[in-house]
């Protein structure tokens, strides 16, 4: 290649990056003010895409972890308030046991691999679920990201892990019933806002979007009160081709819709 040619086709790759780089402050622009401030992603497909490779399901769940990775730090760019991912649900126990033991031993490897980007973006990590039959390595990871992170600034990385919108409800029934019986609690005093305040999710926003993966029409036990009023958006993709373009289509989408929460407008 000459100099000339060469110095052209540079010109070419720079001009090209720099019309990106405009499109993509175009769309931050055009997404501003609409972005939701609670994302839930059901995270599905990934045997099922490792399955159509002739691989082996833990692949599938190997590579879903890059899809983790983009998708938190594109939400920590738009300034998203929280991202709540579904890891990990009761009945995901029924599994076998061999693809249990890798999906603890890749959670407990990314808990470790994350904790510095964890911090670097000012993540405040938390988790909701039954702690009961998870690892004790891995607990332990858990509660060193929360550790480390809780006084961060940024964005809310909630983890549901061992975690099934039933048990969650019943677990909150338990907690004012024995409120109940030590006399602390009169029982035509418990409110929608006093149960809500017994749930794992205490304190934090209810969810204005659930993006789910894999095309199932399907809220698979996630989230089940909160979602209540959550605009729900569904992809074909299965989780391991779930990429940066496929969350900012699902923004734009939630950004044209009408929120009416049960009136009028």
């Amino acid at each position: 290649m000459t100099a000339a040619s060469k110095n052209k086709s540079d010109s070419h790759h720079a001009d090209s990056a720099s019309r990106k780089r405009r499109s993509s402050r175009a769309d931050d622009a055009a997404l501003k003010g609409e972005l939701p401030r609670h994302v839930a992603i059901i995270m599905d497909g990934n045997g099922r895409w490792a399955q159509q490779r002739g691989l082996l399901r833990i692949e599938g769940h190997r590579r879903g972890v890059q899809s983790v990775r983009a998708t938190v730090e594109e939400c920590c760019r738009l300034g998203i308030e929280q991202l709540t991912l579904f890891c990990l649900s009761v009945e995901n126990w029924k599994r076998p046991r061999a693809e249990l033991d890798f999906l603890m031993t890749l959670l407990r490897r990314y808990l470790l691999e994350e904790r510095a980007e964890i911090m670097e973006q000012k993540i405040r990590f938390t988790t909701i679920g039954r702690r009961e039959g998870l690892p004790d390595n891995v607990l332990a990871e858990i509660d060193e990201n929360i550790r480390v992170s809780q006084n961060n600034p940024g964005m809310v990385l909630c983890l549901a892990i061992n975690y099934g919108g039933r048990t969650e409800l019943a677990d909150a029934a338990r907690r004012l019933a024995e409120r109940v019986r030590q006399g602390e609690l009169n029982p035509a005093d418990i409110d929608e806002a006093m149960l809500g305040d017994s749930l794992y999710t205490a304190g934090m926003p209810e969810p204005d979007l659930l993006i789910r993966t894999a095309g199932e029409m399907r809220v698979s036990n996630f989230l089940l009160w909160q979602i209540s009023y959550a605009e729900l958006w569904v992809t074909d993709k299965c989780w391991p081709d779930f990429e940066t373009e496929t969350l900012r289509q699902a923004f734009h989408d939630y950004a044209r819709r009408e929120r009416r929460f049960g009136g009028l407008k």
